[in-house]
């Protein structure tokens, strides 16, 4: 039985952090752990291809609905320091939130780097011969110009020379299926999908888990893909796959790895964290949901019934260690540590470091180039603005002449303290997708209306088995209320153009401009080229708008 003592107990491995509020911590204090039990599980996600070290501001707005509301992980700031007793102006407390972020960032450094995340993991390996597993939650492939340019063959690249052992997808599937199977074949290790059969015979397209032995503990690691990526993302690039949550199969395949000799069953996740969260009160005899998808970080993990939720973060920010006591055939006992990957405090390991410069060097001037200058802090992670997506909007409005523009709601993408200059790596590390074409169109008031009300209801459907992750879509020359707590079709209101100051006329036709269309054949320009041609006008300088106005918050 895991107990209250248990959890507690789990975030003690880095609890000395926070006592040294004006120093970073040192590569011993992020390494030091009591091991615990017979085996670790080492956990890293959505990494969006970013093997150099890079900043990641942590959401100011991250609401939960529901049950949710008010829960974590949808909490933030001073918020969520208080739910972890945890000191602010901290080491730890700039990794998890967005708390005077600028300066904090400048004493603490950046945060991640592939060789970084090496050296992390050799330490535990040596530290624990023989008893580690080492999984990747998926979105690994996407976010980086090498990565699009290499179609993903950079980070296999670093996954070989890391160790996974086993990954999910989710933006892996926007290279096509064919080029998905082709990787997938090349990694040595298992690409899980326990949840994606194909259209034709409902047969698996990928093997649905992964056994292994360590410590003397059998351990069934189960792979479940991000069940929407059909809607998400670009269906005709993977016409013959179907995904979803797929709670039947899920349990059955549970139940079937226990009926082997399982003693530790394993959820290896891309659904978000308040699908897994539902998911662990539904389905029994998941022992540890590895969730990712939501880019949530927490620093303990969450117990939901018998099941331990362990959310890693993003960008590689973070790599979790849970070390895990087995007795008699169920877990006993656990011990966990979200690892902050100070770059500045780990010594980068020589093999991956190399590893990164063979894979960057085809690039390398393209990479450094510099595009602009920002005198703004530019983020993009929030549940409804961020000033990256207002820098593409403003020059989607811009060079596409339009009156209203549009931007997905990613919630990948670095961070630019004020004073930097942009480099075409930064414009690409928030672009670099396989569908960029900026497309100008004429839209009537009304689907405005319609796409804004769809957006919404993804993201703040109180069931969260009909949400899909993400942000708000993001807006330019446009104003509104978005009311979370009304029902669906009702939360957008108050529509206003702002070039003009009027209501939006349902009736009457709009010029809008946008990107990442799912649609087949899209025309326009990349949106990276749209953005390094407005970036030539002089230095950004952005404040974050209002332009959204929350209700029912």
């Amino acid at each position: 039985m895991i107990t209250r003592r248990d959890l507690l107990a789990a975030g003690a491995a880095l609890a000395a952090l926070p006592a040294r509020a004006q120093q970073a911590p040192s590569q011993a204090d992020l390494l030091r752990f009591d091991p615990l039990g017979q085996l670790t599980l080492i956990h890293i996600t959505d990494i969006h291809a970013q093997l150099m070290p890079m900043r990641f501001r942590e959401a100011s707005t991250n609401l939960g609905v529901g049950e949710a509301r008010g829960q974590l992980p949808h909490l933030t700031g001073a918020d969520f320091l208080r739910a972890f007793d945890m000191p602010p102006g901290t080491a730890m407390a700039h990794a998890l939130t967005d708390l005077d972020y600028v300066a904090l960032g400048r004493r603490f450094g950046p945060m991640g780097g592939a060789d970084r995340i090496a050296t992390i993991v050799k330490a535990i390996r040596a530290e624990r011969p023989g008893r580690t597993i080492l999984l990747d939650g998926g979105d690994t492939w996407q976010g980086s110009w090498t990565s699009l340019q290499t179609k993903g063959a950079d980070m296999v690249a670093f996954q070989k020379a890391l160790g996974v052992e086993a990954m999910v997808g989710h933006f892996e599937f926007t290279y096509g299926a064919d080029r998905v199977k082709e990787l997938a074949e090349s990694l040595g290790f298992p690409f899980l999908g326990g949840n994606i059969q194909d259209t034709e015979w409902n047969e698996d397209v990928f093997p649905a888990e992964a056994i292994f032995e360590r410590g003397g503990v059998k351990v069934a690691v189960i792979g479940q893909a991000f069940p929407y990526t059909p809607i998400a993302n670009p269906r005709w690039m993977f016409p013959e796959w179907e995904f979803g949550i797929k709670e039947e199969k899920l349990a059955s395949r549970a139940q079937a790895a226990r009926a082997a000799g399982a003693q530790l069953v394993v959820l290896l996740s891309h659904n978000g964290f308040d699908v897994d969260r539902k998911l662990a009160l539904r389905v029994r005899g998941i022992d540890v949901i590895l969730t990712g998808h939501t880019h949530d970080a927490m620093p303990r993990p969450m117990r939901v019934g018998d099941t331990l939720l362990i959310a890693t973060g993003s960008n590689g920010k973070f790599v979790s260690r849970l070390d895990l006591d087995v007795k008699d055939g169920r877990l006993a006992g656990f011990r966990h540590a979200l690892i902050p990957v100070f770059s500045d405090a780990i010594a980068p390991d020589a093999e991956m470091a190399a590893v990164v410069r063979d894979q960057r060097a085809p690039f390398a001037a393209d990479l450094a180039r510099v595009v602009g200058r920002t005198e703004s802090l530019l983020w993009r992670r929030g549940n409804t603005a961020g000033t990256w997506d207002d820098l593409i909007c403003d020059a989607l409005l811009e060079q596409r002449d339009a009156e209203v523009a549009l931007s997905p709601g990613f919630r990948w993408g670095t961070t630019l303290l004020p004073g930097s200059d942009i480099t075409a790596e930064d414009v690409w590390s928030q672009t670099a997708i396989t569908y960029p074409a900026a497309y100008r169109t004429a839209m009537k008031g009304e689907m405005i209306k319609t796409v804004l009300e769809d957006v919404a209801d993804n993201l703040f459907n109180p069931d969260p088995y009909y949400q899909q992750g993400g942000d708000m879509v993001r807006t330019g020359g446009l104003s509104f209320t978005l009311d979370v707590a009304a029902p669906s079709g009702q939360r957008v209101g108050d529509l206003t153009l702002l070039r003009t100051g009027q209501r939006i006329d349902p009736a009457r036709d709009y010029t809008v401009a946008g990107w990442a269309s799912i649609n087949q054949a899209t025309q326009g320009p990349p949106i990276w080229d749209v953005v390094f041609a407005h970036l030539t006008k002089g230095p950004v300088r952005l404040e974050p708008r209002n332009d959204v106005r929350l209700r029912g918050a």
